[in-house]
């Protein structure tokens, strides 16, 4: 068969993901019975709310599990992740368990990866550390996502907050990848509305990325189309109740998300995102939201403008017909412009973003290896133009 002028997959590729995935509802119980496959005394992380976890220390200790447990209660930082190591090294951990969103799944990978490395924390942080690769793989891992939209459960690093630096950076490594990703929609039942629109737009703009992204593949083509799909037809009817068929919608669409991510990259939505959250108090779907619509435009613009015959442009047409059922560019993004007002999403400017910071925000972004997965390198002028219509709004 030939390759088609849509076709922008390349056939040479490498797809990783978490050692096994299991999804489905109640999915959770088989906790305990997991964890006995790869070790005898749990780390458990949660996220601020820990009555949400109290099933699995009950679960844990009806099974003769020790463990011992640690809180993420905003998301996680350097110096927190470093008290979470010492903890998990003095009760003598064999399996960390992760139960939260994105910022305690992602605390675990660092965890579970410092339980088997030597050295410092900041030996293997990017960008204000080292830099260095792991030498062994992490400590059994098994991470259960409450959210439905980062898709931390079946990627290959850790992003972690500096204080110090105003800068989320990355720990990565493929040795990194969860031993279990246990994948329950019943865990993301008691999302609160607004975490319910944040997660899910992160997942939808994690879909659109990777899927116009220049290191797509075959596969993540197909996860992403699926994903798209789900995420289209559901994330409305999640945020306005306990629909547990829109709930499990999500919940497949977040994972897709994060398997697409992982293995092809994303794009200036998420390069931007990074150094922006570093430097304002806002949720990260919600910054993915808020730039969506405008480096879609961006995108779009600038590869008719420089690029006419790419096929990214007849990818962009196929994501808006599984949005809205027509392939018109601004029908499609308005559709994003809609969906955000109806999920109540904050406008950036409340977050006290600024114009003189505008410069900072862009040298930060062009730095990110999220833009480098951009289809087109935009310029300064079309960053700028993004940032202005996604802040201003």
């Amino acid at each position: 068969m030939q390759k088609t002028k849509d076709d922008i997959a390349p056939m040479d590729f490498e797809f990783a993901t978490a050692n096994r995935i299991i999804f489905g509802a109640d999915k959770r119980l088989e906790l305990a019975s997991l964890v006995k496959e790869y070790g005898h005394r749990v780390f458990l992380i949660t996220g601020a709310n820990t009555d949400r976890a109290n099933w699995a220390t009950e679960l844990l200790d009806q099974n003769d599990i020790p463990c011992s447990s640690f809180q993420i209660v905003t998301e996680p930082t350097i110096d927190v992740v470093r008290q979470a190591i010492c903890m998990a090294l003095e009760a003598n951990a064999d399996v960390v368990v992760a139960i939260g969103g994105g910022s305690v799944i992602d605390a675990g990978k660092a965890v579970a990866a410092m339980l088997t490395n030597e050295g410092r924390l900041m030996d293997y942080l990017e960008v204000i550390g080292e830099g260095q690769p792991l030498t062994q793989r992490s400590a059994p891992f098994i991470a259960l996502p409450t959210t439905a939209g980062t898709g931390a459960e079946v990627t290959r690093n850790a992003v972690l907050g500096s204080t110090e630096h105003k800068l989320k950076v990355s720990m990565r490594s493929p040795f990194m990848l969860p031993a279990v990703a246990l994948v329950d929609p019943v865990l993301t039942h008691s999302m609160s509305p607004a975490v319910t629109a944040s997660t899910g737009l992160d997942a939808l703009t994690q879909l659109m990325e990777a899927f116009v992204s220049n290191k797509a593949n075959p596969l993540t083509d197909g996860i992403c189309r699926e994903g798209l799909v789900r995420a289209a037809r559901s994330i409305k009817s999640a945020y306005l109740g306990d629909d547990i068929f829109a709930r499990e919608d999500m919940a497949m669409a977040g994972l897709f998300s994060g398997l697409a991510l992982a293995n092809a990259k994303l794009g200036a939505v998420h390069g931007f995102a990074g150094p922006l959250g570093g430097m304002y108090p806002a949720p990260h779907g919600v910054i993915c939201a808020r730039f969506l619509p405008a480096i879609m435009k961006a995108n779009i613009t600038a590869l008719e403008a420089r690029n006419a015959g790419s096929p990214v442009l007849n990818r962009y047409q196929e994501v808006f017909r599984i949005l809205t059922g027509s392939d018109d560019t601004t029908r499609g993004i308005k559709w994003i412009e809609n969906l955000c007002d109806q999920l109540d999403v904050t406008p950036l400017k409340e977050y006290g973003i600024h114009s003189h910071a505008f410069p900072d925000i862009i040298e930060k972004a062009k730095a990110s290896s999220s833009m480098k997965g951009n289809p087109i390198a935009l310029t300064d002028d079309e960053l700028e133009t993004a940032l202005c219509v996604a802040v201003q709004g």
